[in-house]
């Protein structure tokens, strides 16, 4: 709303900040970075919609096509940091652990061979159908013995009721029933997370829990979970990446096959086995 935007913007400028970072590098950033009273304003090459304008110093060099996690350590380095030092973590309270254990024990879900399935994301172009999630999940059950839970927000809660309605063997919905700290520990207890392009695949990865990514209109080497361990799924068509939110075929994730997803999972667990 207007009215939170101008306390926000008013806030903003109650402090004089030493240093200003743009890392979006869009207007709206901009703009952002511009009103505040910061001494010094900086930000990479890659800011576009005439961002660049905003800053007090000139931009500095980062190679566009690299992950963004590289390109942001980049920026650290800029700052002095040393980038070998770094490692993705998130830290978990106990309280967290104690709350995350309890669900479990509750629903009767066993920590044996536990994988999670996150299969809803915000752009409709990264969706995979939902009856080749309920095979896949099942296929996992009666073939590999694992332990299935589903994973989301509360808007995903009654649509991952509907991929369990389509399966034989039985599993658990935890969609909106944990905080980001919460999911980040349960992926940690997982031996794999089968998952969309989306936010929670990046936890997974912070939480050194194995990720089998599907990709479609979207770059796994801009974007792809991070790290070592993680598995990209994309059926390399032309098309692809079109970073488009809407279309009208969606070749490239209708592309892949309950078979060849199953076939990398069942590669990942029997990592965990020998």
């Amino acid at each position: 709303a207007l009215r939170e935007i101008i306390q926000f913007l008013k806030e903003l400028r109650l402090n004089e900040y030493d240093l200003v970072i743009d890392l979006q590098g869009l207007f709206k950033s901009a703009i952002l970075t511009g009103l505040s009273r910061g001494k010094r304003k900086i930000g990479p090459n890659w800011g576009r919609e005439g961002s660049q304008l905003f800053l007090t110093e000139r931009p500095f060099f980062v190679e566009a096509d690299k992950h963004a996690v590289d390109k942001y350590l980049k920026v650290a380095e800029y700052l002095g940091c040393e980038k070998d030092s770094w490692k993705g973590h998130i830290p978990i309270r106990e309280s967290d652990k104690r709350s995350i254990d309890q669900v479990l024990d509750d629903k009767g879900v066993k920590d044996q061979r536990l994988v999670a399935i996150n299969p809803f994301a915000k752009w409709t172009t990264k969706l995979w159908e939902p009856e080749r999630f309920a095979a896949l999940a099942d296929r996992m059950q009666e073939e590999l013995g694992c332990s299935i839970i589903f994973t989301g927000s509360g808007q995903d809660r009654a649509e991952i009721d509907e991929i369990m309605e389509r399966m034989h063997e039985k599993s658990t919905n935890m969609a909106g029933e944990t905080t980001l700290k919460e999911l980040a520990y349960l992926y940690s207890k997982c031996q794999l997370l089968v998952t969309t392009d989306t936010g929670p695949m990046h936890i997974a990865a912070a939480m050194d829990c194995p990720v089998v990514a599907l990709f479609g209109p979207t770059a796994p080497w801009r974007t792809g979970p991070y790290g070592k361990g993680h598995t990209v799924i994309r059926d390399e068509i032309e098309c692809s990446p079109c970073f488009n939110k809407k279309c009208g075929h969606v070749s490239c994730m209708r592309n892949i096959t309950v078979d060849k997803v199953f076939e990398t999972v069942k590669k990942q667990i029997n990592v965990f086995r020998a």
